[in-house]
């Protein structure tokens, strides 16, 4: 039974950090979880539509982690245009984001019609740039439509997406669903799918009732996470960490309607590494973590590098996190991670 796993630091494609105080409290913690090189997400309020305005957002949160690499993204939108695409590559964005309007946390300004943004696709194309996609449909109960079946439902406008611009390099993030896995598998080179830590650990019964579980897309029936088990255990290339590691206030999470979120950043190492250790896959963690990731968005190898021990320990993972500045001393203001008070095998050291 290995004792101490050492690896480069993880690569994490698919990060929430927010804005304001929440944005101060969680942009430090992301190296705490064994993570240098993140993709943050755009949708803040407003959101992230420039390339201008990408690069503000990553020098307000290099100030906070410098030692964290941030590769940022656009939010897709009516506003955005071929012409920005060409700016915002050349100031380093290297994704722009798709929300289908309402699906997810402040999705209001996303997109109704993919044929009305193929302009904009084809300037991504030509200029490389990575086309990262919510994959749900919204609901609509007239179509039979619901977050159960919203994944599913989507895959048939990504097979489009993927025909219409085959050189374009697409990720389906956080997949959910059997359908899902087997529809990356399907297609090309350049299609590639992120996985979280927790659509690992969860199905529908362990977030019914249980707001602090509760994510969008949610986590589905016990043989979707099978498939997600199954496709990691094979060490399939287009399959990698996006932890989807999303704050929300412990107040918004338990109000009437729960913010749908899952905090997994300052714990998400340890938290792969117990689970990888489950299913006899050890051997897969560095792969899933690192290099199958940074191979897709064509980011230097990392191989050869040792940065971090994983150390079999245990490790009490925090009930709660309080956020910082105004909002100090509210219980209602915490953020309550994954797995919160619950005991893990392994704890982080970082190398000297």
């Amino acid at each position: 039974m290995a004792q101490r796993i050492t690896l480069p630091f993880g690569s994490d494609f698919h990060n929430h950090l927010r804005q304001g105080v929440m944005m101060e409290t969680v942009t430090p913690l992301i190296k705490a979880g064994g993570i240098d090189t993140t993709l943050v997400m755009p949708n803040l309020t407003p959101p992230i539509t420039t390339g201008t305005q990408a690069m503000e957002y990553k020098d307000q949160l290099q100030r906070l982690a410098p030692g964290v690499e941030f590769l940022m993204t656009l939010y897709m939108n009516p506003s955005l245009t071929p012409e920005e695409i060409k700016r915002s590559a050349e100031l380093g964005v290297v994704a722009v984001k798709v929300y289908p309007t309402g699906v997810t946390t402040n999705s209001q300004w996303g997109v109704l019609d993919f044929k009305s943004y193929y302009p904009i696709l084809a300037a991504m194309q030509e200029v490389d740039m990575v086309l990262c996609l919510h994959g749900e449909c919204p609901s609509d109960p007239d179509n039979n439509i619901c977050i159960l079946n919203a994944e599913e439902k989507f895959l048939d406008t990504l097979r489009q997406i993927h025909v219409d611009f085959p050189r374009l390099r697409i990720v389906l993030e956080h997949a959910t669903t059997r359908a899902a896995v087997e529809c990356v598998k399907s297609l090309g080179n350049n299609v590639a799918c992120t996985i979280t830590a927790h659509h690992l650990y969860l199905t529908i019964d362990d977030w019914t009732g249980q707001p602090h579980h509760f994510c969008k897309p949610v986590a589905k029936f016990p043989d979707d996470r099978k498939a997600l088990r199954e496709v990691i255990r094979e060490g399939h290339p287009r399959f990698f960490l996006g932890s989807d590691s999303a704050p929300h206030l412990r107040s918004a999470k338990q109000g009437e309607k729960p913010a749908a979120g899952v905090f997994t950043s300052p714990i998400l190492l340890p938290l792969l590494a117990t689970l990888f250790e489950q299913l006899g896959i050890l051997d897969r963690l560095e792969d899933f973590v690192s290099n199958y990731g940074r191979r897709f968005y064509g980011l230097p190898s990392r191989a050869g590098t040792k940065s971090i021990n994983l150390v079999r320990d245990e490790l009490v993972v925090p009930e709660s996190y309080e956020v910082l500045g105004s909002f100090q001393g509210s219980t209602a203001a915490q953020i309550v991670p994954f797995m919160s008070g619950k005991r893990l095998p392994w704890r982080l050291e970082l190398s000297a």
